[in-house]
């Protein structure tokens, strides 16, 4: 005879089947039961596989600090599309990746809802002095480099995912915005501002610093990937 005791440890455990005839499964746990679990256990790790993998290409990309983002974090906010409004960097109403070429907030909320996890990437460098604006602009085209290279990475393993990267688009020396459709939508990269995001706020949420220290500048960019999209190490997307 089975204790009490013993039977409720046997309901939190996967019991174990040595053939598709084995009778002694208990009822309340079927054959679908069992393939929800373990479909959940391959998302787990396949998940886990792909930021692996991504972290991996950050390295070799060469950023100074990465981290697991965090998706809670990355809710547009009307103010930040209200700072690109003002235009200081000239890009607004003038570029495919820019608002409004863009989409609206409602897009990019859809569009980011639909990434489960991401990766945050930043590159920082010293500068002589806090008016060393050929340091600041040495550390941003490293920066973009080594993004865009990882961007085109992600991409070959993940076609949907979302890069976001820091400051405007620079693929072409003038976009076709809004005579002509782009000519690289598949290279074309959007600012994480330009999506409505607070990047400090998104850095200190996934356990990162935005700012790391006097006479210092940092970059910040992200690939976000798609709910249930994951690749093998072949590259074969499930």
């Amino acid at each position: 005879s089975v204790s009490p005791s013993e039977k409720t440890t046997a309901r939190l455990l996967p019991p174990q089947r040595t053939s598709m005839l084995d009778t002694d499964i208990p009822p309340y746990y079927n054959d679908f039961t069992l393939y929800k679990f373990l479909a959940v256990i391959d998302c787990f790790v396949k998940r886990y596989d792909s930021m692996t993998r991504l972290m991996t290409l950050a390295a070799e990309n060469g950023f100074s600090h990465y981290a697991a983002a965090n998706m809670e974090a990355f809710t547009p906010r009307a103010d930040v599309r209200d700072m690109c409004r003002q235009n200081r960097c000239g890009r607004y109403g003038a570029s495919w990746a820019c608002p409004p070429g863009c989409g609206t907030l409602e897009q990019a909320a859809a569009d980011m809802a639909r990434c489960s996890s991401g990766l945050l990437v930043q590159t920082t460098g010293t500068l002589a002095d806090d008016f060393d604006y050929e340091g600041m602009q040495a550390i941003a085209q490293r920066h973009k480099r080594s993004f865009e290279s990882f961007a085109r990475q992600a991409r070959l393993l993940y076609p949907d995912c979302l890069p976001l990267t820091a400051g405007t688009c620079t693929l072409c020396a003038r976009c076709t915005y809004p005579h002509k459709p782009c000519r690289f939508p598949s290279r074309r990269l959007s600012s994480m501002e330009a999506y409505g995001l607070w990047v400090s706020d998104v850095c200190r949420r996934s356990g990162l610093e935005y700012n790391y220290g006097k006479g210092t500048m940092t970059y910040t960019s992200c690939i976000l990937l798609r709910r249930d999209q994951h690749a093998d190490p072949k590259g074969n997307i499930s």
